[in-house]
């Protein structure tokens, strides 16, 4: 697997700003999925040790590379891991994370995203794990007026899965003040594209860039277009997207950046605004193909514009983006076409 990792080395040969200066045996939470593996992947391949715990209920076992012991379990069943000890940090991935299912079934993500974690952080504070990053979402922004986004923002989710990841953001903060614990919040905008051989493999897949190259290669039908009525110059809401290694990057960083007692927080988004046309018109000229598209209504709680401002973790983490939109097409479209010809 790590031979794979070969057509990245421009990423992995930049600095990576906070990076730890020395090996670290990590546990990473949720690894076989998409965000996960890849972050899984950069610290492989940077020397770290890795375990992964994932239940497998939505990842797969073999985006876990060579190297790395998969152990196959619940988050809440962290305890029998760690408790080998010998840990320096905790990356945690693993969460539930389709808006419209929190709504429908709410009970689900405050079980998973929030008991799960507090199972976890008890046996990050029973065995003396002094780093933890979070993976954390814009989510818990919700609408907001003043664009770009900061940490400072109010934070108010407009669904079970925004306010499940806020709690475990209130609940780090707390944490973090009581035990001594190092942790980073890590609020993603929009992930897209693939790195070191990993990408998305989603059952059910709800973001724009993979929808809309399924429907490019025919594998789905026209991708639906939620209002074109926005207050945007071409009447398509607009969004902030954020390559995948270059968040890796940024989850790398985050670990040695934690400090004992803080809870840090930080954005992590490529600071610009593209909107759905700007992504389909994108994907036509990276792919060659036309987007088969319809134009539905708009969905209660979207807003018109979300952009982030990065500026904590560039300060922070010593991070900035270094891919952009078309990058992440055009690895999405390769790792997309992979899976299709196994």
């Amino acid at each position: 697997m790590i031979s794979e990792i070969a057509e990245y080395d421009d990423v992995l040969a930049e600095p990576a700003g906070e990076a730890p200066s020395a090996p670290m045996r990590v546990l990473v939470a949720g690894g076989a999925g998409y965000i996960g593996s890849v972050v899984t992947r950069l610290l492989l391949a940077e020397g770290h040790r890795v375990t992964v715990l994932d239940d497998l209920s939505t990842g797969h076992a073999d985006a876990v590379p060579d190297g790395v012991e998969l152990v196959q379990s619940d988050i809440a069943d962290a305890g029998t891991v760690l408790g080998r000890g010998g840990f320096d940090g905790v990356l945690h991935f693993a969460a539930k994370s389709l808006v419209g299912e929190s709504v429908s079934n709410p009970a689900k993500y405050w079980r998973t995203n929030v008991c799960g974690t507090r199972a976890l952080l008890d046996a990050v504070a029973e065995h003396h794990v002094p780093r933890f990053v979070f993976s954390s979402t814009a989510a818990v922004y919700g609408e907001q007026d003043a664009i770009p986004i900061t940490e400072d923002a109010p934070t108010r989710p407009t669904n079970p899965y925004g306010a499940s990841k806020l709690s475990v953001d209130m609940m780090l903060t707390g944490e973090c003040a009581a035990t001594g614990l190092g942790a980073v919040s890590l609020r993603y905008f929009n992930v897209a594209g693939a790195a070191w051989g990993a990408g998305e493999r989603h059952g059910t897949e709800t973001h724009l860039i993979p929808l809309a190259l399924d429907a490019a290669a025919g594998r789905r039908g026209p991708l639906t277009i939620f209002g074109e009525d926005w207050p945007t110059p071409d009447g398509t809401p607009i969004r902030d997207y954020i390559h995948v290694a270059d968040l890796a990057r940024a989850h790398v960083s985050a670990l040695g950046a934690a400090r004992p007692g803080r809870h840090l927080i930080c954005n992590l988004g490529s600071g610009q605004g593209f909107s759905v046309r700007q992504v389909l018109d994108t994907i036509t000229d990276v792919t060659g193909r036309d987007v088969p598209q319809q134009v539905g209504p708009r969905r209660a709680g979207d807003p018109a514009r979300l952009i982030a401002s990065h500026d904590r973790a560039r300060a922070e983490l010593g991070w900035q983006p270094q891919h952009d939109l078309a990058d992440m097409v055009r690895d999405a479209w390769d790792f997309a076409r992979g899976l299709a010809n196994r």
